[in-house]
């Protein structure tokens, strides 16, 4: 053999265990380069579109079969165009939504759109958002569930179903949040009974929700790695224009956001709203069992909204949106009251047993309440310094006898702890 020959051949198989280290690379990369959640940061590897030319050519050359070369590249095996690394984070693409940053044939191929490049390293890297409708399944984070036509309204019927499975065992909850929601309202006695949210195979649990609640969130925990599936269910038999869209966002067990166990909500800032699901200031226009005007809060709801401690404070404090006398009405007869009356002490209530909030250890004016409990048509100024900040709300299965109201629509606000 010839050294000329000789040294083809070693050329030949440096060539072919070099693309074999390439592709070993790419598929590690692959398989590895999941969303960035707010526990990992995966990294994909690219390759420069130069070297990549190069390295086909040797392999066509090397093998002396005569086949001519496809310059028509299949992007599923040769998706990376420049040399470095960057990391799967999270990203904002240029319509505004939240994703990922990853190679644009990797985003493709998990059906997503490349909205913007989010990487200085390469002009491969794309905000690839994932965007799903009725009848789909995801793992992947900040998914985006929305109905069909969206955002044309649906005219309503059937079912729209998303299944959500975790990743891996790293992932413990949900947070959805509610960019639009807009179903049938619920009858006058406060039932799910036209349209209906439900959330069902996590660990904890969600109640039926209707009616309007843009601008609200739930968590939900992971039972282990079953999926959890979001279902909204329609009446075609009545016309309204809902629409939703839903962020679906994955939060690892050790995330700095993941929410305490017993809480529906989780609000993050120093101060805020909280508001009741379906709460409009507007009257209903349904009536209830017993022929008078119904309720827009919700039956059969138990659930606790929590409020993150901001460093340094040491109280919080609640109160009805000033604008709205309407705020606080959980229960009785909101058209027996004085206008006047409404949002004051004397249509507040600590004597609950059907629908109120429980707000603990709560003082008023600097006085101690008898009880934890709050109902009625008002909420006066309340604070309190037990912690964790949370309050409970409950409604019953019987609103027949609370008449027009609405449930709550609160602010709230941390202060600072004294200074000794």
């Amino acid at each position: 053999m010839s050294k000329r020959t000789h040294s083809t051949h070693i050329l030949g198989i440096v060539v072919i265990f070099f693309s074999s280290y390439i592709l070993g690379i790419y598929s590690a990369a692959r398989a590895t380069s999941q969303l960035g959640f707010s526990t990992m940061h995966n990294e994909s590897w690219t390759l420069n579109d130069t070297l990549l030319d190069s390295l086909e050519h040797e392999l066509v050359a090397g093998a002396g079969s005569g086949v001519a070369r496809n310059n028509s590249r299949n992007p599923r095996w040769f998706p990376f165009y420049t040399i470095g690394r960057f990391s799967n984070d999270i990203c904002r693409g240029n319509n505004l939504l939240m994703g990922t940053c990853a190679i644009r044939g990797e985003c493709t191929d998990n059906n997503g759109v490349a909205a913007g490049s989010c990487s200085t390293i390469t002009s491969q890297a794309v905000c690839c958002i994932y965007q799903r409708t009725c009848g789909a399944s995801t793992n992947f984070n900040n998914t985006y569930f929305y109905n069909s036509n969206y955002p044309a309204p649906y005219s309503g019927g059937g079912r729209c179903t998303i299944v959500v499975t975790p990743p891996d065992s790293s992932i413990c909850q949900l947070r959805i949040d509610f960019l639009a929601l807009s179903l049938a309202p619920p009858s006058g006695d406060g039932f799910c009974s036209t349209d209906a949210l439900t959330i069902t195979g996590g660990a904890s649990q969600v109640p039926t929700i209707c009616g309007e609640n843009s601008g609200q969130h739930v968590y939900v925990d992971f039972n282990g790695e079953s999926p959890i599936s979001i279902t909204v269910v329609t009446s075609g038999g009545y016309t309204f224009n809902r629409q939703w869209q839903f962020q679906i966002r994955m939060m690892g067990c050790t995330s700095a956001t993941l929410a305490p166990a017993g809480c529906l909500q989780y609000h993050m800032t120093p101060s805020g709203n909280i508001a009741s699901f379906n709460y409009v200031s507007a009257a209903s226009s349904a009536l209830n069992s017993i022929g008078v005007q119904g309720t827009r809060q919700l039956a059969n709801m138990r659930y606790g909204i929590c409020i993150r401690k901001a460093t340094g404070m040491c109280s919080i404090t609640y109160g009805q949106v000033g604008s709205d006398a309407y705020s606080f009405t959980m229960t009785n007869d909101v058209g027996a009251v004085d206008p006047a009356l409404l949002a004051t002490s004397a249509v507040q209530s600590q004597d609950c047993t059907t629908d109120y909030l429980i707000i603990p250890a709560p003082v008023q004016a600097g006085v101690n309440m008898p009880s934890d409990r709050f109902c009625g048509l008002g909420l006066v100024s309340t604070t309190t310094t037990a912690k964790p900040f949370v309050v409970f709300a409950v409604t019953d299965a019987n609103e027949e006898l609370d008449i027009s109201n609405r449930g709550f629509y609160l602010s709230y606000s941390q202060a600072a702890c004294p200074v000794l």
